[in-house]
């Protein structure tokens, strides 16, 4: 992969951090904001590590930010869309 293409997965990858689905109402806001928390901060290290890092290893951190959003999907709260919990 080329740097660009290495910068352009990281791009991706802290977009999908912190772009999940709005709330569906206020009761799903505080559920919400505790798990926007928890993935901006995720983003944040990784792309802190990203800048201070070898630029060849970018790929391993777009992979790192990747496994433990995994870990912190954008569910348990009712987001617009959707009428269950957890969707």
């Amino acid at each position: 992969m080329s740097n660009a293409d290495d910068l352009r997965a990281l791009l991706g990858a802290v977009l999908d951090a912190i772009d999940i689905p709005s709330p569906a109402s206020g009761a799903d806001l505080d559920q919400f904001r505790a798990l926007l928390d928890r993935r901006v901060g995720l983003a944040i290290i990784t792309a802190r590590a990203a800048l201070t890092e070898d630029p060849a290893d970018i790929q391993w951190n777009v992979d790192y930010l990747r496994r433990v959003l995994a870990e912190h999907p954008p569910t348990g709260y009712r987001h617009h869309g959707h009428t269950g919990a957890g969707q």
